[in-house]
């Protein structure tokens, strides 16, 4: 071994102890960096903030947002209890006052009972309750004429009314869907669409927004939605911190096209069979059915085969997978 090949290893061995402090400093930065804010941290999926327009809207300068949620007998919970607690737990650096204000509206005041047997009682009725700027529409029994008109009334003076899952049956019966795009749960997306031929349904939708009306797919995908409404009245840092407290982990809200796994409408086969009407798994040993055209059709229930029956040809030619 010569002098200079010596005195080059021993430079080597002199820069180790300098490239290990660099790479220390560095890594202390990065750390502080990412603490600083962990729920930013935590969130992952940064591409996804050009997923989706940022369309926002401007809150009150003072006082709260108010939001009614719209319940009648048989609401899902998780539909309207998944925003409920999205807009309560908000908080917003700087402002004293809670940024939303929740209540229920329903017909009346009488104890409902939600899904699961939950009995609830309306803060408010149609006649009395405030004005709302963001409207939340669960899956619910059919309608009454004076629920559709508060909702048409109402709707003229909201930044957002949306439905949750099967709650956008509800909205597409005001008409104020009408020619807009819209989507529900995935187990209705047949029945919406020969229900309302004039609403863009879209499949694969987490959610979708048009003017100020929205609407998410099934039961979860209101948290998302609700988040998404965060984020246009406060930012998505705000939305992020929410999600955070939550400890919920999706990233629906930040993608409005991430229920693709819905996209594609199930086939029904011999050993798997579906519900000709919503498309769900069922068992042919205890399912409803009728015979059509010599075929076998099986159903989830007595009311799908009774839709089924009334007009089969708009299920059985219904080409599901361009809905």
């Amino acid at each position: 071994m010569n002098a200079q090949t010596i005195i080059t290893n021993r430079r080597l061995l002199n820069a180790i102890p300098e490239l290990g402090l660099l790479a220390a400093i560095v890594l202390v930065v990065l750390g502080q960096l990412s603490s600083s804010n962990p729920a930013k941290a935590r969130s992952g999926h940064e591409d996804n903030q050009t997923a989706v327009k940022s369309n926002p809207l401007k809150p009150p300068a003072q006082g709260s947002i108010s939001v009614a949620f719209l319940i009648s007998e048989g609401a899902q919970m998780i539909d309207f209890a998944g925003p409920w607690e999205v807009f309560q737990d908000v908080m917003v650096p700087g402002r004293a006052e809670h940024p939303f204000r929740l209540y229920t509206v329903s017909e009346s005041t009488s104890p409902i009972r939600a899904s699961g047997g939950m009995k609830i009682v309306p803060d408010y009725t149609f006649e009395n309750a405030p004005d709302a700027k963001v409207i939340v529409i669960p899956a619910q029994s059919k309608p009454s004429e004076a629920t559709l008109e508060w909702l048409r009334k109402s709707t003229k003076a909201t930044d957002v009314t949306m439905s949750v899952c099967t709650g956008a049956f509800v909205l597409a019966r005001t008409g104020l869907l009408s020619r807009k795009a819209a989507t529900t749960y995935h187990g209705a997306f047949v029945r919406f669409a020969n229900e309302f031929p004039d609403i863009h349904l879209k499949r694969g939708a987490r959610f979708v927004e048009d003017g100020n009306l929205a609407t998410a797919g099934g039961l979860s995908s209101g948290i998302d939605l609700a988040l998404r409404v965060v984020e246009r009245y406060f930012g998505r840092e705000v939305a992020q911190q929410t999600a955070y407290d939550l400890e919920y982990q999706g990233q629906g809200w930040t993608n409005p096209e991430s229920n693709q796994v819905y996209a594609a409408a199930p086939v029904s086969t011999a050993e798997h069979p579906v519900c000709a009407v919503c498309g769900m798994n069922v068992d042919p040993s205890t399912a409803p059915k009728s015979v059509f055209k010599g075929v076998t059709y099986y159903f989830c229930s007595d009311d799908d085969k009774k839709t089924f029956d009334a007009a089969p040809d708009k299920f059985v030619n219904a080409d599901r997978k361009s809905l």
